[in-house]
């Protein structure tokens, strides 16, 4: 089994809704509680710039090249504008997931590594982050890849009626 990571495609959307709906029900990923669909994501693909792409990790069976090897999207990321004001040109924020089964499995890692060259090569000059508090494998994740933390933003929203801290975290590149 090898996993190789390539820009998402339209017929990814389904896939890419699923895995970022895990993160929402399993409550450690987002604050965000509406379930995405794979028309909305579809759309949200389509809508994306070369600036702020979205990329796949994809598992296959051996050889990797082989199209009908491919057994499935196992995770996600993307670049996302930061600010709307031209200021904020230069930073771009980011998001990583990872389907449930696959978790552990250095994906993430693999994810996050490809964004951060993306992000090079588009000329960012920061990425930043906002993570749940309760994250700890996210954050040891950003961590390792050398993210520092830069603050918190207490009782930031609430998910299942509680308040929930919100980590901010940066790269310079």
């Amino acid at each position: 089994m090898t996993v190789t990571i390539r820009p998402a495609r339209a017929e990814d959307a389904e896939a890419i809704a699923n895995i970022h709906n895990q993160g929402i029900v399993d409550r450690v990923a987002t604050l965000e509680t509406a379930l995405r669909t794979p028309a909305g994501t579809r759309e949200w693909l389509e809508e994306r710039s070369s600036r702020h792409p979205v990329i796949v990790a994809i598992a296959h069976n051996e050889p990797a090249d082989a199209p009908t090897d491919v057994l499935e999207v196992v995770g996600w990321g993307s670049l996302n504008r930061f600010n709307p004001r031209a200021a904020y040109d230069h930073v771009a924020d980011f998001s990583v997931y990872v389907e449930r089964a696959w978790r552990g499995q250095g994906i993430g890692g693999r994810l996050l590594k490809r964004l951060v060259t993306l992000a090079r090569d588009a000329g960012f000059h920061k990425m930043v982050l906002a993570a749940l508090a309760r994250n700890s494998v996210g954050v040891a994740l950003y961590e390792k890849h050398s993210f520092t933390r830069v603050g918190i933003y207490r009782e930031m929203g609430q998910l299942d009626g509680k308040w929930v801290d919100v980590v901010l975290m940066e790269r310079i590149l």
